[in-house]
This record gives C-alpha cells, structure tokens and sequence, in this order.
C-alpha cells in the first residue's frame, strides 16, 4: 500500500453532512452529490458489487481535505440507514484528522451539533503530541491529532 485516498462514511443526510463537514472541517465537495437507484441500473454495476444487492437506493458524495484525502458520504434511502448507537461498534471505528489547534476544532465541532468525547490526551510526555476525541452529528468518532501519523507514533524516541 503507499496511500490512504479516502474513507467512507454513512450519514442520515447527505445534504446536511456535505454542509457539516465543509463548514465545520473545511472538507471541499469534489464530486456529487450522485444518486443511485438499482431499479435503472445494469446489473452487475458497481454500487452494488461495493454495498450489496439488498441496496436500492442511495446518494453519495466525494469530499476532499486540503492534503488530498478524502471522504466519501453515504446516504442509505432503501433500505434506510438505521439509527446508529454510537457506542455499539459496526465495522467503522473513526476518522482521524491533523488540525492546528485541535482544541478551537475541537469546541467548533462541539458548537456545531456534534460533540466533544475526551478531553485532550498528551500521546508522548515533553513532545507536543495531543488527541482529542470528538464526534459529529451523525455518530461517527472524530479523532484529532495536533500531528500527522508519522510524528505522533514515528518520532517516540
């Protein structure tokens, strides 16, 4: 492997997350927002082959970040998402993402209708290497590092 390019999410609103994470995170919509519906499409096709036959319809939207990673955003219209309980585990743990000042991002998020899990950790005593846990409004975890990867678990000694 030599790159993450981009994680899925499922959220209950597309419209509503494509705003969230624009506004809030500073996501940028690349492409979309798409609709799929299985009843006009040829079948093998590739939603399908990614989600399942039992998915008829759904929207989707691809996001970017500004070091060209992206997100990309699933509304589930039939059958429709259920409700998420955020804290049973459902395959999708979190998202981790490398901000300035993770502690303003950290109460922006909380201001915006998701909310702040933890408050900030030190991951390595004398370097400046924090984490805040975090989630948006839609149940998904939210994981900021005041650095990327690399530093915070490359760099301990």
């Amino acid at each position: 492997m030599t790159a993450i390019t981009h994680i899925g999410l499922a959220v209950p609103d597309l419209d509503a997350a494509i705003s969230w994470y624009g506004q809030v995170l500073g996501f940028k919509l690349l492409a979309g927002p798409y609709s799929f519906d299985a009843s006009a499409e040829d079948m093998p096709n590739m939603t399908n082959d990614l989600l399942g036959n039992h998915v008829k319809k759904m929207r989707n939207a691809h996001l970017m970040a500004d070091n060209q990673v992206g997100i990309e955003l699933f509304e589930f219209q039939e059958p429709r998402m259920p409700k998420s309980d955020s804290d049973a585990y459902q395959g999708f743990f979190h998202i981790c993402l490398v901000s300035e000042d993770i502690e303003e991002l950290a109460d922006k998020i909380a201001d915006s209708g998701g909310k702040k899990r933890s408050d900030m950790w030190n991951t390595w005593e004398n370097k400046p290497y924090y984490l805040i846990y975090c989630e948006d409004p839609f149940g998904n975890i939210i994981e900021l590092y005041s650095r990327s990867t690399e530093w915070m678990y490359g760099n301990k000694d």
